[in-house]
């Protein structure tokens, strides 16, 4: 079959390849799944340059939508026919994670499919997949965990997009601010996360939100979206003083992934305000605060993974939003794809001016 695969970390490029095979039998547990749409998601790049650990070769892709094709033995939930969103963090349902109410930090199938291959190519070569998916490819093998069942009427390209940066973005506000109608909110990074943090921040009731890029269209994007005020790095300032009269916001979302913006995501919050780290920074990457500040301006810092969310509730949520016209889906795609353009689609996410690219198989 087809896949886009990273031969190695630091690769500028995916290799195209026909010969790619996923596995021929299922284990006990697995489904088969033709995969029908997958977005093309910043983390992808991230993979590609190391800031997120991947082994390689790998099919890259994680933000994906199929069919299931093939249940293997022991499987409880899915049938062959159901469609299908794919949770690159699949909860298992019984570690203290799950039970305890942040399935979004269970790891039991994660480490378990992330670091074992999941694909041949070449006749015999071991390849992964990322973040034990793959979805850069014609179809996937995955725990039953990893394959939350969705309405069969739900166009692919639209439900793939919960996968990964709806999810995140949205669940920010929602699950891990758990933002409060009638506040504020700055949204740092407009590409398709801060797309979705901006329209979580509206549906959660955020009176103003303030979206910030380095990027004139983006802003245009941003608005459109829900944002009530976007601006440029040097006109925040101004917009601080109008929105919050120069104390600062209730609630900041960084969806970058740098040091200096996470940094800066502290400094625009309020006091007793909440920052919440969105993006995925790279781990030699530090953060540094003085002994004082941390009490004095009794601010909350919060990381969110997968925007905190427990795909088996989130995704059906997501899309009832989605239903209702309250989540803007359609819009977040710029543009849909063949399997055969995601270079160019990688090329221009690096430049900044695309929100969502999604892949239709």
């Amino acid at each position: 079959m087809r896949a886009a695969m990273l031969r190695q970390v630091g690769d500028e490029t995916l290799d195209i390849r026909d010969d790619v095979e996923t596995a021929k039998d299922l284990q006990p547990g697995e489904v088969r799944v033709r995969i029908h749409a997958s977005g093309v998601c910043h983390s992808d790049l991230s993979a590609m340059n190391g800031t997120l650990p991947q082994p390689a070769p790998a099919v890259l892709g994680h933000e994906g939508s199929g069919e299931v094709v093939e249940v293997g033995s022991g499987v409880k939930h899915l049938s062959v026919g159901d469609h299908i969103v794919v949770a690159w963090i699949p909860p298992c349902g019984r570690c203290k994670f799950c039970l305890g109410g942040q399935p979004n930090l269970c790891v039991q199938i994660t480490m378990n499919i992330g670091f074992i291959p999941r694909f041949t190519f070449n006749g015999q070569d071991p390849a992964y997949g990322f973040l034990g998916t793959g979805t850069f490819s014609e179809e996937v093998v995955l725990p039953e965990e990893a394959a939350i069942a969705v309405p069969s009427d739900i166009p692919y390209e639209i439900s793939a997009l919960l996968g990964c940066g709806v999810t995140t973005g949205v669940g920010a506000a929602i699950n891990c601010a758990q933002l409060k109608p009638g506040s504020n909110a700055l949204v740092i990074g407009c590409g398709g996360v801060g797309i979705a943090a901006i329209q979580g921040a509206r549906i959660a009731g955020a009176a103003e939100i303030v979206a910030m890029d380095t990027v004139p269209s983006k802003l245009e994007d941003a608005k459109r979206f829900g944002a009530t005020h976007a601006v440029l790095p040097d006109q925040l300032d101004a917009v601080k003083s109008e929105v919050t009269d120069g104390d600062g916001f209730d609630y900041v979302f960084e969806c970058i992934g740098l040091s200096q913006t996470m940094r800066a995501a502290y400094d625009h919050a309020r006091r007793g305000g909440t920052a919440v780290i969105v993006g995925a920074g790279r781990m030699d990457q530090t953060l540094e605060f003085n002994a004082f500040e941390l009490f004095f301006t009794n601010k909350s810092v919060k990381g969110t993974l997968y925007g905190s969310a427990d795909v088996r509730r989130d995704f059906p949520m997501l899309l009832h939003l989605w239903k209702s016209g309250r989540l803007d889906l359609e819009g977040m795609i710029t543009r849909k794809i063949d399997l055969s353009e995601v270079n160019d689609a990688l090329q221009v996410m690096k430049r900044g001016e695309a929100i969502r690219q999604v892949i239709t198989y």
